[in-house]
């Protein structure tokens, strides 16, 4: 596996890292807390060695998976996490973190699930609205000068956001959505990325599944599957969003790859401080992700792509009205 470093952190991992969250919710049943941990030390086993999860997602329970999964690999992989919600005894939502305690009470609960002494990597899930930035991340810079916390990020943060976050506290890497379908860092946040020196690390890098080809407008969803709340995986929206899907599956045809390989070989070639992290479920899924680290696409190959998706206007959006508010803060 090649390696790539977030920004100017210094910060080396896989150039290909493993979603987490799709082990315990929002894709459907989650199957067997035993496959869970065979297909995560799978992903180590070939060169693995970024691991992405949450408190929220569970909420706790996906960050009990990833330490326990990763716990013989202890300084051989890095495992990034995430806060932003508060939650009472029975994991029920209580609102939004707000004050410097409640960051160092989220911080020491996830490094008890996972079984860590440092996070490597935590960002803040979703930026809240009523509550300055600087205090955020001052409550984090204390937790990094105290040892708790190797490296800030944050999540879906807009550039305005990340720039007063790390004139508190240096930001290692910006998680957020960004694939062929959904292009909005393009507009600012990539570019203060590379400004500042910050790694970026897209989440959905396939689209949740849309972009591998293997969704079409027939495809039934659980009903406790995420994408049946999302307007872009309507039956109708599929049907026309397929135009893109076509586009990169010749490419693939060409390339001798699969569709999903070329989607994420094109978010590799955009910046080199760019580790996506796709999620699955599937053994056979995982090795198709990161063989897309050995797909080289060329200039050409590049400027066709860019010229094909440029004409296409992708149909409904990427989350419901009232999940998009909370992103681009």
């Amino acid at each position: 596996m090649h390696t790539r470093t977030l920004g100017s952190s210094g910060l080396e991992v896989s150039a290909i890292g493993l979603g987490c969250m799709g082990f315990s919710q929002s894709y459907g049943p989650a199957g067997s807390h035993e496959d869970a941990i065979a297909l995560i030390r799978a992903a180590v086993d070939r060169g693995v060695t970024f691991f992405d999860t949450a408190e929220a997602y569970g909420p706790w329970v996906n960050e009990e998976l990833v330490g326990e999964a990763l716990a013989p690999y202890r300084g051989q992989v890095l495992i990034a996490t995430k806060f932003n919600m508060l939650f009472d005894d029975t994991g029920k939502a209580l609102g939004q973190i707000s004050r410097p305690e409640e960051v160092r009470a989220a911080a020491e609960g996830s490094l008890r699930r996972l079984g860590l002494d440092t996070l490597d990597l935590y960002y803040l899930h979703r930026v809240n609205p009523e509550v300055p930035i600087e205090d955020i991340a001052g409550a984090v810079a204390d937790l990094v000068s105290g040892g708790k916390v190797q490296h800030f990020g944050m999540s879906e943060a807009a550039a305005r956001t990340i720039r007063r976050a790390h004139a508190v506290q240096p930001v290692t890497a910006i998680q957020s959505e960004y694939s062929l379908w959904w292009r909005r860092p393009e507009e600012e946040v990539l570019a203060t990325c590379e400004e500042l020196g910050i790694g970026f690390v897209p989440y959905s890098p396939l689209g949740k599944g849309f972009l591998t080809g293997t969704i079409d407008q027939s495809t039934s969803f659980a009903d406790d599957d995420i994408r049946t709340t999302i307007p872009r995986f309507t039956a109708e929206a599929r049907e026309a969003n397929r135009t893109l899907v076509d586009l990169i599956t010749a490419i693939a045809d060409r390339k001798g790859a699969t569709s999903g390989q070329i989607a994420i070989a094109w978010l590799l070639a955009q910046k080199p401080w760019i580790v996506p992290i796709p999620g699955t479920r599937k053994l056979h899924r995982l090795e198709e992700n990161i063989g897309a680290a050995d797909v080289e696409l060329t200039d050409a190959d590049l400027a066709e792509i860019e010229a094909a998706a440029s004409a296409v206007t992708v149909q409904g959006g990427r989350y419901s009205d009232a999940a998009e508010r909370a992103t681009n803060l």
